[in-house]
């Protein structure tokens, strides 16, 4: 069986490999669309510079690795949380994951992502001393909504998967005036079923553990006549507690040391570095950085974690720099029972 398992990660890796390569030889698209998809959401994860592929964090894990919340030790993990994004844009997203029977017929997950946009005014053109008449407004929105699996497929090999609905509209637009003077409308959206999936190997030295992932894995979708790809991108990350090299005691501190390879469909490639320091497994500092990009900067977060009869409570905050836009918070709440 070990071996068995052996022969499937090294498979998957040297896959992985050759898709990172060919993917490296396609031509760059000029942009992609449903673009709220590629934001980090969770602030733990965005705390450390979004590098979390190989990382096992319970019902989040549905938004970076369904892989990792294979091993959930409690029979229910949830996050809800909420990010203040560029432009007055906010997201709020939510995740549950179930691992019932103790997990030996895997776990089970929902997750959701709903964006909010604001409001913007519509216009025609017109023949006025203006140039335009003023019709309204209107919101756009997207969403997703999403069920994953995950299992230990043995001590050292998990895998995971996700699929999910999405749906983004620019709303109904107005796009002329006929010739009796009533205005023509337009509805600007669409949806389309995505796929994620992703594995996390224990290498067995120490805490060293290696992911992949590949997210937004879909069919070509069309807006009226144009037609775009979603962001696909792929990841390969390592992370590894380092004060397991000293005789430091895990308990009182912990600093875990996490580093991702992303290749973005619509994007160069690129490094997240991160850190998580740990104190008597109660209060977290983070710091992270991601290279390149054109806007965002370094970000850091803060957490804390409570447990009391059986129930797990966390809190976390992360911030991130934007240079010339606002920066961007986020704030998640978990729990477990």
């Amino acid at each position: 069986m070990k071996k068995n398992v052996t022969v499937i990660v090294l498979t998957c890796i040297l896959l992985a490999s050759f898709s990172l390569i060919t993917f490296g030889q396609e031509k760059k698209l000029a942009q992609t669309g449903m673009k709220f998809l590629s934001l980090s959401l969770g602030a733990r994860v965005s705390g450390f510079g979004q590098a979390a592929t190989s990382l096992e964090d319970g019902a989040a894990s549905m938004f970076y690795n369904p892989a990792g919340m294979a091993r959930l030790t409690n029979l229910t993990s949830v996050s809800l949380g909420r990010v203040s994004y560029i432009a007055d844009i906010n997201y709020s997203y939510a995740a549950i994951a179930f691992a019932p029977f103790d997990g030996d017929y895997g776990v089970i997950g929902v997750n959701f992502v709903n964006v909010n946009y604001g409001s913007f005014q519509g216009t025609v053109r017109a023949n006025n001393f203006q140039g335009f008449v003023d019709v309204g407004s209107f919101s756009p929105k997207a969403m997703a909504i999403g069920i994953g699996y995950s299992k230990a497929l043995s001590e050292k090999f998990a895998v995971g998967g996700n699929i999910k609905y999405v749906y983004q509209s620019l709303g109904i637009s107005t796009i002329g005036i006929d010739g009796k003077g009533n205005y023509i409308t337009q509805s600007n959206s669409t949806d389309v079923l995505s796929f994620d999936f992703g594995l996390i190997y224990k290498t067995g030295f120490k805490s060293l553990d290696f992911g992949m992932d590949v997210k937004n894995f879909s069919r070509e979708v069309t807006y009226i006549k144009d037609s775009f790809q979603l962001p696909l991108i792929f990841k390969m990350g390592l992370s590894m507690n380092i004060f397991d090299l000293t005789n430091i005691n895990e308990n009182m501190h912990s600093l875990l040391l996490t580093i991702d390879a992303s290749h973005p469909r619509d994007y160069p490639e690129q490094l997240s570095f991160g850190g998580e320091y740990t104190f008597m497994k109660l209060i977290s500092l983070r710091v992270g950085y991601v290279t390149p990009t054109d806007v965002e900067g370094i970000s850091a977060g803060v957490g804390i974690k409570h447990s009391f009869s059986g129930f797990n409570f966390s809190l976390d905050y992360a911030f991130t720099s934007y240079k010339e836009f606002k920066n961007v918070q986020r704030i998640t709440i978990g729990f477990a029972l």
